[in-house]
Formats: C-alpha cells, sequence, structure tokens
C-alpha cells in the first residue's frame, strides 16, 4: 500500500524516515558512478576525431547521440508507463549496467557510425536510471525533499563532469582510459544498486497505465508551467556542459594557455561547481520556496550566457569566475522542477510524469547541442555563440513567476512556493 505524502506530512515520524541519509549517501554514490559515461566520449573527442577523421559535424554527433538515445529512452518510459510498473531498483540498476557496457563497446569501434550508434544505445539505458532515481529517492523524503533531490541531481551532475577529471589527470595517456573507466564506474553502481540500496518507506503503489492517461500531465495547468520552467532551463544547460570545453579551449589558447589538460580541467570545474550549486539549491528552495530559487537561478545563468563571451578575450581569471558562477547556477535549480512534478503531478503516475518532462527537456538539448557549432562557425568562433541560449532561462523565469501566482502553487514545498 503506497503511503501518501499527505498522510506522511501529518506523520512527523513517518515523514522522517529511519535511515534516509544513508540511504541519500548510497543512491547519491550510484547516480555519480552511473551517470560518468555521458560525456566519456565528449572527454576525448579530440582523440575519436583525429583516429577515424570525422568533420566537426560528425563528431558533434558523438556527443548529440547520447542526448537522443536519452529523450528516446524516456519517452519510452512515458508511453509505456514502465517507470511506474517496474521495482525501481530493479530498473535502476539494469539500466546502469546496461549503459557501462554500451560505453565499453565503444573501445572496439571500427568507426564513427558505430560508435554514434552505441552513444545513443548507452544514452537511452541512462533514461533508466536518472528518472527512476528521483521517484526512488522521494520514497524516502517528504520534508527535505528539495534538498534531496538536489544531492541526486548534484550527483548526476558530478558524475557528467567526470569523464573530464579522467581526462585532465590522465593527459598524455591512451584515450581509452577514460572510456575504461566509466565503464567500469557504471558496471559497478549496478552491482551497488543490488546489493546495498531499497526503497523507503514512502512507496508508490505499481499503476496500470495507457496513454490517455498523458492528458493528465499535458492538460495540468501548473505542471506544465513547472515543465516549462525546466524546459527553458534544459535548452541552455547541456549546450553549455556539451561545448564549454570547445568554448574554453579556444579563450585558454587566445590567453597563450593552451594546453589541452588545462581546458579539460576546466571544463571539469565548471561542470562539477554544478554539484555545489544542486545541494545549495535545494537547502534554498526548502527555505524561501521552488518557485522563487529557480527564477533567481535561471536569471543568473541567463546573466553569465549573457556574458560570457565579453570575457573570452580576458581577463582570464575573470572568465573564470564567471565560469564558476554560470555552472553553479545554471543546474542549481535542476531537481527543484522534478520536485514540483513530484508535487504537482497526479501521485499514480509520478514516475511517468518525471520520464515526460525529461523526455521533452532532453529532446530540446538536441536542438541546441547541434545549434551551438553551427552558431559558432557562422559568427567565426565561439566568442559569442552561447548568446543564443539565453531565451531559454528568460521563458523559465517567467513561467516560475506565473506559477508562483496560482493558487494550486501551494501544493509546491509543503506552501512555500
Amino acid at each position: 500500500m503506497k503511503v501518501t505524502e499527505g498522510a506522511a506530512a501529518a506523520d512527523p515520524v513517518s515523514a522522517s524516515a529511519p535511515g534516509r541519509w544513508r540511504a541519500l549517501a548510497l543512491i547519491c554514490a550510484a547516480v555519480v558512478l552511473s551517470m560518468t559515461p555521458w560525456f566519456s566520449a565528449t572527454a576525448v573527442l579530440p582523440e575519436l576525431s583525429a583516429r577515424w577523421q570525422m568533420t566537426e559535424i560528425a563528431a558533434s554527433w558523438l556527443t548529440i547521440a547520447v542526448q537522443i538515445g536519452f529523450v528516446t529512452g524516456a519517452l519510452a518510459l512515458t508511453v509505456t508507463g514502465l517507470a511506474d510498473r517496474l521495482p525501481m531498483r530493479a530498473l535502476i540498476a539494469a539500466s546502469a549496467c546496461a549503459a557501462g557496457l554500451f560505453n565499453l563497446a565503444l573501445l572496439v569501434a571500427p568507426g564513427p557510425v558505430t560508435a554514434i550508434i552505441l552513444r545513443a544505445l548507452t544514452g537511452a539505458a541512462l533514461a533508466g536510471v536518472y528518472p527512476p532515481a528521483m521517484k526512488l529517492i522521494t520514497t524516502w523524503f517528504v520534508t527535505g525533499r528539495g534538498l534531496a533531490l538536489g544531492f541526486v541531481t548534484g550527483a548526476l551532475t558530478l558524475g557528467s563532469a567526470f569523464p573530464h577529471l579522467v581526462r585532465s589527470a590522465s593527459a598524455g595517456l591512451d584515450w581509452w582510459i577514460v572510456v575504461l573507466a566509466t565503464s567500469v564506474f557504471a558496471l559497478g553502481s549496478a552491482a551497488m544498486l543490488v546489493l546495498m540500496v531499497r526503497e523507503g518507506p514512502h512507496r508508490y503503489a505499481p499503476a496500470a497505465f495507457s496513454l490517455t492517461e498523458l492528458r493528465n500531465i499535458v492538460l495540468n495547468k501548473p505542471l506544465m508551467l513547472a515543465n516549462t520552467g525546466y524546459f527553458g532551463h534544459m535548452w541552455e544547460l547541456y549546450a553549455v556542459w556539451g561545448w564549454f570545453l570547445a568554448f574554453a579551449s579556444g579563450a585558454l589558447a587566445q590567453a597563450g594557455l593552451g594546453l589541452p589538460a588545462m581546458a579539460s580541467a576546466l571544463t571539469f570545474a565548471v561542470i562539477a561547481a554544478g554539484a555545489v550549486g544542486c545541494v545549495a539549491g535545494g537547502w534554498i528552495a526548502d527555505r524561501i520556496g521552488r518557485t522563487a530559487t529557480t527564477a533567481i537561478m535561471l536569471a543568473a545563468s541567463g546573466s553569465c550566457a549573457a556574458l560570457i563571451g565579453v570575457l573570452y578575450a580576458g581577463p582570464i581569471w575573470a572568465l573564470v569566475v564567471v565560469a564558476l558562477i554560470w555552472g553553479f547556477t545554471i543546474v542549481a535549480d535542476s531537481a527543484q522542477f522534478s520536485a514540483m512534478v513530484t508535487e504537482l503531478s497526479d501521485q499514480r503516475l509520478v514516475g511517468t510524469a518525471l520520464a515526460f518532462q525529461m523526455g521533452v527537456g532532453f529532446a530540446l538539448t538536441v536542438i541546441s547541442l547541434r545549434l551551438m557549432p553551427a552558431v559558432a562557425d557562422w559568427m567565426g568562433g565561439w566568442q559569442w555563440a552561447f548568446v543564443v541560449l539565453v531565451p531559454g532561462p528568460i521563458i523559465g523565469a517567467v513561467a516560475m513567476i506565473w506559477l508562483r501566482r496560482l493558487p494550486q502553487a501551494s501544493r509546491i514545498g509543503g506552501g512555500r512556493r
């Protein structure tokens, strides 16, 4: 029997599930490890491009394919309702194992076409990790949910950044070390999930599902406003994560600091700053409200997107400071959009609603990721390319302000809108 959010909120002992912080630590560790294959090919893109003599467009598809795969996997979870029908721990563990194996197969890929297919399969497998992990952690947390989900999104952020750290630390060594390491991490996370993780006391009952249930998502105005905020956020997020290495390489080379290891280290630092941002964003949201926190973070990250080009030519210290602020704020709001989905959606369909939100959001990242190198080529370099991302956070912030004014917003964060 499912313990409803209302019942849990009325029972402080139930809402404070024993062992929930241990469960959070284990789930976050598993998410960090399982998400490391995401940018494994991106981190070694120069080496793979030289190995297969790829054009810039072909090389960009090694990053974009992961997004397409994730979208396909997330939408498959949506239309089948599997995220609300299968045991979450089993689904996440199987998906992490598949992601590790598909990533490992990159080592024997004979050419770019096979590599792109493998990257898409890796992304599809990862769709079975992140949305269900968000749902899994809500079985442990009713109070403090924003902070808990912030930790999970921070884990995704840290895992996504990790290949750049491995590449920086292994500078001068073969590219396959990055791929091997991230594959082993993902396989290790699957073992961890099977052996050490379990669902919390606030379980969701398995739900019957039909496509007509999607009406309960798309016709829910407050929920779709929360989704709109997420979509604006996603327009910006992965375009920065995917192409900041190219931006940083150009800026550092112009400053006479063109060592590849330095650009990789800076990219890791910028993405990893988001892990701190996710936790801080969750802590803030549980105190001043989710809509206020997301609007503030969207405004801050959009401002960085508009201004980062000014510092492309230096001074480098100023560019680094703004880049780190950008990395902190660009994902600090992410978990709060997911938290709002768990609070505003039909409680029978939480897993499906999360998969829908992420499926559409990641579909937008395919467009922005593909757009970025085209804009950079049109502008003659990366200096001003990130300006095209600014409309996303603007639209997202407007949606959050609109949602904050609706009476249904009282269901968010226990009344902290």
